[in-house]
């Protein structure tokens, strides 16, 4: 056999393994989200001196129009151990008299404001985060990033998931009803193409965890050197599941999803919060350069031009017809995420959705052309392996 036919051969297997692939992912997240996800759980009954006492750790930078709504919801929680720790890096951050309002509204509510931050690494938001960790006094801390809006029985589902084997309890990130198209396009990309690779991640045993909220053992962050060790690392949230996976520790998902709410966003903070993303995952995880190949149009491709050579179908027909198919497969994985009634049209998803697909080659190599990121006030050059160094300005 010729070397040429080895290789369409060879070509024609991937294209048919990265179907089933696919599609299995697309199954699994689907069956899990509807069977897992929105599920009411009981309320916490147990007496209170048993009750898990929770320090929730809040990193705050700047306002946006939904900061104080959203914090809001963390002063109703309907939790009875459960200590809020706000954390502001600068006195005069907006963020300040945000907290102390709150703080006043809500006398009986067991709550502090930290203010300075402490320096440990080039992460900003763990040296945000590090007064407020020394000071936590509970076993289990909680850490929720400021977008993030909550319901009042969101605590209790996560430590519902906290049982004797759970090291880590994780929200499955999504995102809040908003106006505008850029916030369709985030609820289109957090209700399809996250979620069947997170889930799917998940529920084969591979750790994927982001930060937005976490809820973990404090004893087993401490035996892996407290929240300093995770300094030197942009992408913490990924290095601290980690940590608490290698010590035997197993991870649960909240039966909630972890509500993005922020009250700043655009097509364009989109855009950079993809790229840099994608950044992190290559560094992190170099199997990463395989991503474009699990995006419908490109795996659609790739597998039309298989099922032609093994099969003599048509390839653009069957391009077509497994790009509408991903199409209705995102669309119930959407749904069932969701956990109710879309806020947009049939047409704004069809649109959306065509428009995420279309960016994400763009994505991937405007992340493979410049590895520095800048995130917050600062901007990092990556290391392979994950961690990072700041780039200082002279």
């Amino acid at each position: 056999m010729a070397p040429l036919d080895v290789a369409l051969q060879g070509f024609s297997v991937f294209g048919l393994v990265l179907f089933a692939v696919l599609w299995l992912m697309h199954f699994m997240s689907i069956i899990y989200v509807r069977l897992h996800l929105h599920r009411k759980r009981s309320e916490v009954k147990q007496p209170f001196a048993q009750v898990l006492g929770v320090s929730l750790l809040k990193p705050l930078k700047g306002v946006d129009p939904n900061l104080i709504s959203n914090l809001e919801t963390f002063f109703t929680l309907d939790y009875p151990k459960v200590s809020a720790l706000l954390c502001v890096q600068d006195q005069d951050d907006p963020a300040v008299d945000v907290c102390k309002k709150l703080l006043g509204k809500y006398p009986n509510v067991d709550a502090g404001l930290f203010i300075g931050g402490k320096k440990v690494g080039i992460n900003p938001k763990i040296n945000n985060l590090m007064p407020g960790y020394e000071a936590a006094k509970y076993g289990l801390v909680w850490i929720c990033d400021s977008g993030i809006r909550v319901k009042p029985d969101t605590l209790t589902d996560l430590t519902n998931q906290m049982t004797e084997k759970v090291g880590l309890v994780h929200g499955l990130p999504y995102v809040a009803d908003r106006q505008g198209f850029a916030a369709t396009l985030e609820q289109v990309y957090f209700g399809t193409s996250h979620p069947r690779s997170y889930i799917s991640a998940n529920v084969t045993g591979i750790k994927c965890v982001t930060g937005m909220s976490c809820l973990m053992r404090k004893d087993v962050l401490d035996q892996a050197g407290g929240l300093v060790a995770f300094a030197q690392y942009i992408a913490e949230d990924y290095f601290m599941a980690k940590a608490i996976a290698d010590r035997g520790w197993k991870f649960s998902m909240a039966t909630q999803v972890a509500l993005q709410n922020s009250g700043s966003y655009s097509i364009g903070q989109f855009q950079s919060r993809m790229i840099r993303w994608t950044k992190l995952r290559i560094n992190m995880v170099p199997a990463t350069v395989l991503e474009p190949v699990s995006e419908c149009f490109l795996a659609s491709l790739i597998i039309g031009w298989a099922a032609h050579h093994v099969f003599r179908w048509d390839m653009m027909v069957f391009f077509m017809c497994h790009c509408l198919a991903w199409f209705i497969a995102d669309y119930i994985q959407l749904t069932g995420v969701q956990g109710g009634a879309l806020s947009f049209s049939k047409l704004d998803f069809a649109v959306a959705w065509f428009i995420r697909e279309s960016m994400s080659v763009q994505i991937f190599l405007s992340a493979l052309w410049d590895p520095t990121i800048s995130w917050r006030t600062g901007r990092y050059r990556l290391r392979c392996g994950g961690t990072a160094e700041e780039i200082l300005d002279v």
